[in-house]
């Protein structure tokens, strides 16, 4: 049996655990919104038509910041289209999906359905068909209180309150050919400055966010964050990271320590930004908005046709099923996200509901939760006060793609009068016995300890069968002369509170 020991020091602080790092995305696309969030002939549909059995489940995973309304679909959106009376709302084309959207649900319905979740509205701005102007406009109807045409317009609406958005997405990965709309570094860099600019002279306190390259694999990487942040670095407070994972060709050693590359990735864009920083002699740094992140498999998708030409209405899109090998990685990620919480200030995990989401729905029938739900909600419940960086001592195994990897992975938070401990074994075969030096925390007992895992790796949550795999208590949890103890069993995700 593999052996692990943890030392935490109470004194090792990164960062204040950031609740935005327990972000979500809900984007047009699929249907995330309708028959996800909406449907308003469901039996459990409220006045709006938004369904509460997921609200419910929403507001059980723990998601704090709404990243909206894309995605690729916000390089082609005309935000006018979705205020007013509904009958009046003009049916468009979205050409990133291929798909028709009815913009029966637009700004003031979703911020109406984000009080039922107790969420932030994080909202994105079209720079790849659109510009300056229409997001001043958009800012003007959002948060201005009264008195000026968009503003007396939301009212008019039947919004009286301005919606206070703080957070705004300049665009979205705008480096990528499949986005409407997209240009160089150099092009984004300058639209995206003005717009921030301008914004900022309405509004010098919101918190902005420059597109990041779409992805660490992008031949544009690293060079885009340079050139953009060059043009922006004075408007802007975040840049953006997105990433998504998946097993390729039956490599689950690997696809278990994607970590590692979410690592790497959030240290490269952090050395680029301060690197800009340092050469315009700026005390400010720049944060990390990680606000596309999940396990996504995006091999298969792209060789369905369920994205196609047909101009449909919601149809089934990117409705990835997930197993416990993908819980336990999406449970690491987040784990890499409260690692880096002095420079990762606000995360999405991507997508919400039925597109690669935590939540499924049927319409007219249940909504329920996928493996995935499991790590994210007891990460966001258990997780408070600092996070504490953890000197592991571990074996290693090497990986294809990752190179060295860790068998165990850890990260915990503290405040006063609470801890937890979130562990993985990314082991194929073997359970690992793990002891953990809590002495520094001052914890005296186990208030829980769960674990995620089966032994079919590939177990996942199905409509025919809705609860598959759950957590588990794990009883082999014991802490004493503080010191705990644990056992991990092969391929699982593990949460220990503490009191």
């Amino acid at each position: 049996m593999p052996r692990a020991h943890v030392v935490l020091d109470k004194q090792a602080v990164i960062a204040p655990v950031r609740r935005r790092t327990f972000g979500s995305f809900v984007e047009h696309l699929g249907r995330c919104v309708y028959t996800g969030l909406y449907e308003p002939e469901h039996p459990t549909a409220n006045d709006d038509g938004f369904r509460m059995d997921v609200v419910a489940l929403v507001r059980e995973l723990g998601s704090t910041t709404i990243r909206y309304p894309g995605g690729n679909f916000v390089s082609g959106f005309r935000w006018e289209d979705s205020v007013g009376p509904r009958d009046k709302r003009p049916v468009r084309r979205d050409l990133a999906w291929h798909s028709l959207e009815s913009n029966q649900v637009g700004l003031d319905e979703f911020t109406r359905w984000l009080g039922l979740t107790d969420s932030e509205l994080m909202l994105a701005v079209n720079l790849g068909t659109r510009g300056i102007q229409p997001a001043l406009d958009l800012l003007e109807y959002a948060n201005h209180p009264s008195g000026t045409a968009l503003s007396d317009l939301r009212i008019a609406n039947g919004t009286p309150e301005p919606h206070n958005v703080r957070m705004w997405c300049l665009g979205n990965e705008m480096d990528g050919s499949w986005q409407t709309g997209f240009m160089t570094a150099d092009d984004y860099g300058k639209l995206a400055a003005r717009t921030a600019a301008a914004m900022k002279m309405a509004d010098k306190e919101l918190e902005l966010v420059a597109c990041g390259s779409s992805n660490s694999g992008m031949p544009t990487f690293g060079d885009w964050e340079r050139t953009v942040l060059e043009h922006t670095y004075d408007y802007v407070d975040y840049v953006s990271c997105h990433a998504y994972y998946q097993e390729h060709d039956g490599d689950l050693g690997s696809f278990l320590a994607s970590a590692t590359d979410m690592d790497y990735f959030i240290d490269t864009v952090v050395a680029t930004a301060d690197h800009v920083g340092y050469k315009k002699r700026s005390n400010k740094k720049i944060n990390i908005s990680f606000d596309e992140w999940n396990v996504w498999y995006q091999k298969e998708h792209a060789e369905s046709d369920e994205v196609n030409d047909e101009w449909r209405h919601a149809p089934r899109q990117l409705e990835d099923v997930y197993s416990v090998a993908d819980a336990v990685v999406v449970g690491n990620l987040l784990m890499t996200l409260l690692k880096h919480s002095d420079r990762v200030t606000s995360a999405s995990l991507a997508q919400l509901v039925n597109v690669i989401a935590p939540i499924m729905t049927e319409p007219g029938g249940p909504a329920w939760r996928q493996t995935t739900f499991h790590p994210f909600s007891i990460t966001s419940r258990l997780a408070s006060g600092e996070v504490i960086r953890p000197l592991i001592q571990a074996p290693v195994y090497d990986t294809a793609r990752h190179g060295e990897a860790s068998v165990i992975d850890a990260v915990a938070t503290a405040d006063e009068d609470r801890a937890a401990v979130f562990l993985v074994n990314r082991d194929l075969h073997e359970p690992a016995q793990v002891t953990i030096d809590v002495r520094s925390l001052g914890s005296t007992h186990v208030t829980e300890a769960v674990t995620l895992t089966d032994a079919d790796v590939y177990a996942k949550n199905t409509f025919a069968e809705q609860n598959r795999v759950t957590p588990a208590p794990n009883t082999t949890a014991q802490l004493a002369d503080g010191v705990l103890s644990i056992e991990l069993p092969p391929v699982s995700w593990a949460a220990v509170g503490l009191g």
